[in-house]
């Protein structure tokens, strides 16, 4: 656990920062810098989605994901869960504002490898050196999303922590059942694959051209490597 604590301070200081900053910035500056924002995680989304080795993996994943989303309306909760913090926390804060960061950088901050390898890691032998790093990225990240986004970035630590911390108890928990994970693990790879298409939803809705409800998305990530723990038991090919 000591990794997710880390990053829960380092996404805490870097969405005060910026929010506190981004309160200086002229409008047209915000603006630039959410666009800069938006194709960056559409550029992080398509390079993560590109290192499928069966797309149809990723495509059934989604769809199904998609479904068990929609069914479950993950989308809906998560905006909820931001409103009533945005209530509690920002009362003088533009409505909406506080939600939107608080959803987007929860999103960002839980989708890619890093977040299932660095848990994964840390649970099973204590190594959080992956999350280290993916600490010292999401604290510059959640500066530059706070700058225009608000206070709400800063508040995602608490998705990290229950995300990351259930990840590494998991593994603690499972032991030597999971095996060595790396990053060329096959279910590991699709579902990075599939957590960069999210990504590119993402992407969209910063640079407000699509609002997708990724959220409903979400069970697509853990749809991916079961899809693959199922054909590898019955030796198929993918």
């Amino acid at each position: 656990m000591t990794g997710t604590i880390l990053n829960v301070l380092t996404v805490i200081l870097g969405g005060a920062l910026g929010a506190a900053l981004g309160a200086r910035l002229p409008a047209r500056m915000r603006e630039t810098v959410m666009n800069g924002l938006g194709l960056m995680t559409l550029t992080i989304g398509i390079q993560m989605a590109l290192g499928t080795r069966n797309v149809l993996i990723v495509l059934g994943s989604i769809l199904f994901g998609g479904v068990l989303g929609e069914w479950l309306d993950i989308q809906k909760r998560l905006d909820a869960l931001g409103k009533i913090l945005e209530a509690r926390f920002d009362r003088g804060g533009n409505a909406g504002t506080f939600t939107r960061g608080f959803v987007t950088a929860s999103l960002v901050f839980c989708v890619g490898p890093m977040t299932i390898l660095g848990s994964i890691q840390d649970g099973l032998v204590g190594d959080y050196n992956l999350l280290a790093i993916k600490s010292t990225l999401d604290g510059f990240a959640g500066l530059a999303f706070a700058s225009t986004l608000g206070i709400g970035v800063a508040f995602s630590a608490l998705t990290i922590l229950v995300a990351q911390g259930s990840i590494s108890l998991a593994a603690m928990w499972l032991g030597g059942a999971l095996g060595a994970v790396t990053r060329e693990t096959p279910w590991v790879i699709e579902m990075t694959a599939t957590g960069g298409v999210l990504i590119m939803g993402i992407g969209l809705i910063l640079l407000d051209l699509k609002q997708v409800r990724v959220g409903n998305l979400l069970p697509a990530i853990f749809i991916a490597p079961l899809i693959v723990i199922v054909l590898t038991a019955l030796h198929l090919k993918f």
